[in-house]
């Protein structure tokens, strides 16, 4: 929140309730209540909870400094057309979702896992395949100052464009890619995503790579699965494992949105525990990266109520992304819920 905007303590009083019953029920027994003996693992479930209520308070900064309507999102999930690489299928899909579920929803696969459907459908992995959908915004939408294309899932070497003009390009299953769209979109749009064989652009990669060999090449005959998967940044036993078939698919497995602001998002925001045997007390380093329309000063308050721990910081916004890190020292007359136990 920003310190001395309306309405600060009503947005802390809806989100920590649930935060406060959860640290309540994983109090440990009485007779280990000792903060010391407290591992970073032990406190990790209670900070992750502390975690997402700092988050959902903090986003609110740049929607607070924009006068409460700084911010908009207009989620891209739901139903998109899927087309192969020389278009002679077209269906409908789901979003999220992949190539697989949606030729299984629409009956012209059976199911993946039937005997040595596995190898009958093989082919799937092999093509390249598009995914497409037209999606409309409000003038008001448009009018904000910077809109930005968040694709927090796409499985795993894809090109994006929309109205026609390239966007990005994605070759990582578990990162995010946010795509700066300011001056493409339109009333009406329409955005493309085109995946690339994971099969094939595995080995391509292994045949570029000839500085040094990277084993394995294939997995055990057994397997029946694909090679080189340890030249893709997808998950490794999507490609065979011993314990389950090769389905290396393409698709959208996460939201898609546009993010739409005047002042500043929140892009990320990281929480990580520590002890300070010196000092006896346990302390929370939160780490937060803002994207910013232009430079400004805020005043960041993070604030744990079951600890009665509270501190305000100045976090400088750089133009575009920048990087704010806090140390939050946990309040020590309060008992460290160290995360198991009855309480």
């Amino acid at each position: 929140q920003e310190v001395g905007a309306d309405g600060g303590q009503s947005a802390f009083s809806a989100v920590f309730p649930k935060l406060k019953r959860t640290l309540r029920h994983r109090t440990r027994p009485k007779a280990l209540r000792d903060p010391r003996l407290c591992t970073a693992a032990d406190m990790s479930s209670s900070v992750r909870d502390a975690a997402a209520a700092l988050l959902a308070l903090v986003a609110g900064l740049c929607t607070l400094r924009a006068g409460g309507q700084g911010f908009e999102t207009r989620s891209l999930s739901g139903k998109w057309t899927l087309r192969n690489d020389n278009a002679s299928l077209a269906v409908p899909a789901d979003v999220p979702g992949c190539v697989h579920t949606a030729l299984l929803k629409q009956g012209l696969i059976q199911d993946p896992y039937y005997r040595f459907n596995d190898l009958v459908y093989r082919w799937i992995a092999l093509d390249n395949w598009t995914y497409t959908r037209t999606f409309s915004l409000p003038l008001e939408f448009r009018q904000r100052q910077k809109m930005v294309l968040v694709c927090e899932g796409l499985d795993t070497v894809a090109s994006v464009s929309i109205n026609g003009a390239a966007v990005g390009n994605a070759d990582n299953m578990f990162r995010r890619y946010n795509f700066d769209v300011s001056a493409l979109l339109q009333e009406s749009n329409v955005i493309e995503v085109r995946f690339v064989s994971a099969v094939a652009y595995a080995a391509q990669r292994s045949t570029a790579h000839a500085s040094y060999k990277v084993p394995p090449d294939c997995p055990p005959p057994v397997q029946k699965g694909e090679c080189h998967v340890n030249f893709i940044r997808k998950a490794q036993s999507s490609f065979s494992w011993d314990w389950g078939p090769s389905f290396p698919t393409q698709g959208i497995w996460r939201d898609l949105r546009v993010e739409a602001y005047d002042v500043c998002r929140l892009v990320y925001l990281s929480t990580t525990p520590s002890f300070d045997p010196v000092a006896g007390q346990w302390r929370i380093e939160a780490e937060l990266f803002f994207d910013a329309v232009e430079a400004a000063v805020a005043r960041v308050t993070l604030h744990i109520p079951e600890l009665k721990t509270q501190n305000t910081f100045e976090a400088k916004l750089q133009p575009r992304m920048s990087r704010n890190a806090f140390l939050l020292p946990v309040n020590r007359v309060r008992t460290v819920s160290c995360g198991w136990g009855d309480s």
